[in-house]
């Protein structure tokens, strides 16, 4: 099948640069995107590597023609992560779907709503799944209303853990969510740090989802024992799979993080992060709903202890998709 992997590594595919621009912090590991194709092509498919610009369109015309019988001809992996403007994860799946191109991963809307951590705490509550106590900041001298410090304060639609700051004062946040704001040009997250173990949910799938083993993140003697850019991709955060769980709690976990994938309009795959305070009540910090595919990530890492290798998981990922749009995995 001809399967095109479309990306964004290259940010000069505009018209104008123009607009809230993509970070890029200095010392980001390679894109997996390369690996992701190597898996497809192992699977059999015709692969093409594209960027997710203004030439995506006449690129994915030229690599999968339309069908004389108007079915599509190919599918779209989707790992675009957009260059620049307000929910830029959504451009992509939305250019697709106006021009009729099936692709792996959720909606424009799935992605609006799991990129903007508030909607997503907004919905995760009107469900009644735990979340912790938040308040929405463009100042930092806005009341807290109760909230307990210390507080988690971090940009409302950046993913990564990007700007994410642990805040013990009262004092010290009025210039945590400047930070966010000079930085990210977006309202801050203020949130209530949960203290305990972070376990992390990945789930595969659409009707009855398939979950993964459970990840907990392993701080080991750090003193900040939070996810932050740097645990992620310059300390090598190690990652503790299967998470030692008991098995009434893991059932909760899981409950939870399939209720969080629903309200939250997933598609095909996601993760959900959660902590577990020391009276072991569960807390959902966010769901990531295209959720880093490379060998090194909380989501192989769970998928390898499932018996899966890299290239099953990949093409996996695929089949979901393809029996979603067509009822039936590639044959």
């Amino acid at each position: 099948m001809q399967v095109a992997v479309v990306s964004n590594r290259d940010v000069t595919g505009v018209i104008n640069r123009f607009g809230q621009q993509r970070p890029q912090p200095p010392g980001a590991p390679p894109h997996y995107s390369d690996d992701v194709v190597a898996a497809l092509q192992d699977g059999g498919h015709e692969v093409l590597l594209c960027e997710g610009d203004k030439e995506l369109l006449a690129t994915l015309e030229r690599f999968m023609p339309p069908d004389p019988q108007a079915r599509p001809s190919g599918i779209v992996f989707n790992l675009a992560a957009g260059i620049q403007g307000e929910h830029r994860y959504t451009h992509v799946p939305a250019m697709l779907e106006m021009a009729g191109i099936p692709y792996t991963g959720p909606t424009p809307l799935g992605y609006a709503l799991a990129h903007d951590k508030v909607i997503t705490k907004i919905l995760l509550r009107d469900c009644n799944v735990p979340t912790p106590n938040f308040r929405v900041m463009r100042r930092g001298t806005e009341s807290t209303g109760g909230l307990r410090f210390p507080v988690v304060v971090k940009p409302r639609r950046e993913d990564d853990s990007l700007g994410l700051q642990l805040v013990d004062e009262p004092a010290e946040l009025k210039r945590a969510v400047e930070v966010i704001i000079e930085q990210y040009a977006q309202d801050a997250l203020v949130e209530e740090y949960i203290e305990g173990r972070e376990i992390s949910v990945p789930l595969l799938g659409n009707g009855e989802l398939e979950v993964l083993p459970l990840v907990e993140q392993d701080f080991g003697d750090r003193a900040m024992r939070i996810m932050t850019w740097e645990a992620k991709y310059v300390a090598a955060q190690s990652k503790i799979c299967p998470a030692q769980i008991g098995s009434e709690l893991a059932m909760v976990l899981r409950d939870i993080s399939v209720a969080t994938f629903r309200a939250c309009h997933g598609r095909d795959y996601a993760r959900v992060d959660l902590r577990i305070d020391r009276s072991g009540q569960p807390f959902v910090l966010e769901i990531n709903a295209e959720p880093s595919l490379s060998t090194a990530g909380t989501y192989f890492v769970a998928a390898k202890a499932a018996g899966h290798s890299y290239s099953s998981l990949i093409n996996r990922i695929l089949d979901v998709a393809h029996t979603r749009y067509f009822g039936t995995a590639i044959s």
